[in-house]
């Protein structure tokens, strides 16, 4: 997927990010629980997590958030510009639903360099996935304010 525009150099404060989506699927759940270790059958076991009262397997919240960090990378046109990512836990998000990632230039410190940015992550029908989400990124060298 292409990064989101407009690029840091241009976006001024109030500035809206496009979405990025990105759909989730059984396999994507199973491969970030092998990464990171998490087996939980929450995520793993349709039955379990049916037992559980959930209804079926839910995505790990490090999914999401790192789902979150991949748009804010790409945005600020590397990783490694980003500086801070935070967010909360919200809701869950299933296999079958896209999370629908957004944000919004809040502030840029020309002093420091820095863009931070307000985020969001939902699912299609509206779930907030992430609450009181937000990221510092690196404005690129020459083109702070």
């Amino acid at each position: 997927m292409a990064p989101p525009a407009p690029p840091p150099a241009t976006a001024a404060v109030g500035t809206e990010l496009p979405e990025w989506r990105q759909p989730i699927t059984q396999e994507q759940v199973a491969a970030y629980a092998v990464a990171s270790g998490d087996h939980n059958p929450i995520h793993l076991d349709p039955e379990f997590a049916r037992a559980a009262g959930l209804g079926g397997t839910i995505a790990h919240g490090m999914l999401s958030m790192g789902i979150l960090a991949a748009y804010v990378g790409a945005w600020a046109g590397s990783a490694a510009a980003v500086t801070d990512l935070r967010c909360r836990f919200a809701g869950m998000v299933r296999p079958g639903d896209t999370l629908i990632c957004r944000g919004r230039v809040a502030a840029r410190d020309p002093a420091g360099g820095t863009i931070t940015l307000e985020l969001e992550a939902t699912t299609e029908s509206g779930t907030r996935a992430l609450n009181h989400a937000s990221a510092v990124v690196r404005a690129p060298a020459g083109e702070e304010d």
